[in-house]
């Protein structure tokens, strides 16, 4: 890109945009006392392997020029409306056409128990989709829970439970997996790799390594254009 649509870009995302503030605070907690979930939804699996890594989800080629790393937290309602919002623009003008690979990485500040359950459940989604369709899947079972954030504290293992059965996956498995945490590892390893490059808010963006100073839309845009 020349140097002056850069600069054009830089000056309106400035200005204008409505930038998106983030979660901050917290502490790493969150666990679980049983296998069974009990009220509306029955769900008993029994115990559950802990699971120490997987792959981090991802859309777009990974050879693409460009790599966007987010931090997010389910129950971060400035993570709501990036994944809403921002996350689409990044998919069809950039994702689609080969020039960004977007990663997710979890980092509960955590907001509420449902950072690290609704987590833990969406790893648990991704863990049983075969290598061609997980992160489609993952990344639309993300954007579903996301949508219902709010219904997460009242109701949040029948919105788990429900949004995975809508998936090729078993829907009881996943609402365990927010009940009995197995994923945890996999998350609190997103979180330290967070911590680690100075991420203290939700959500934090990365553009080819370098964090994003906010995550409204024209500062995305232009930290992705600096770097094509």
């Amino acid at each position: 890109m020349q140097s002056t649509r850069r600069k054009y870009l830089a000056v309106v995302s400035a200005v204008g945009g409505g930038a998106i503030t983030g979660c901050l605070g917290g502490n790493n907690s969150g666990s679980s006392t049983s296998n069974e979930i009990t009220g509306p939804l029955s769900c008993d699996v029994g115990a559950i392997e802990r699971v120490s890594s997987l792959p981090t989800p991802a859309r777009g080629p990974s050879d693409a020029p460009v790599t966007v790393a987010v931090f997010e937290d389910f129950a971060c309602p400035h993570c709501q409306t990036f994944t809403l919002e921002v996350t689409p623009k990044i998919v069809s003008n950039y994702v689609d056409r080969g020039e960004v690979q977007y990663q997710y990485f979890d980092f509960p500040i955590p907001v509420s128990q449902w950072s690290w359950r609704a987590a833990s459940a969406a790893r648990a989604v991704y863990s049983q989709i075969g290598d061609e369709t997980n992160d489609a899947t993952f990344f639309d079972f993300m954007t579903q829970i996301y949508e219902q954030q709010s219904e997460l504290e009242n109701n949040g293992y029948q919105i788990l439970h429900d949004t995975a059965s809508t998936t090729e996956v078993d829907d009881c498995f996943v609402a365990a997996s927010a009940k009995q945490e197995p994923y945890r590892p996999v998350i609190e390893n997103d979180r330290q790799q967070g911590i680690d490059r100075g991420v203290d808010s939700t959500p934090t963006l990365f553009v080819n390594g370098n964090v994003v100073s906010g995550t409204d839309w024209l500062t995305v845009e232009s930290a992705i254009e600096a770097e094509l």
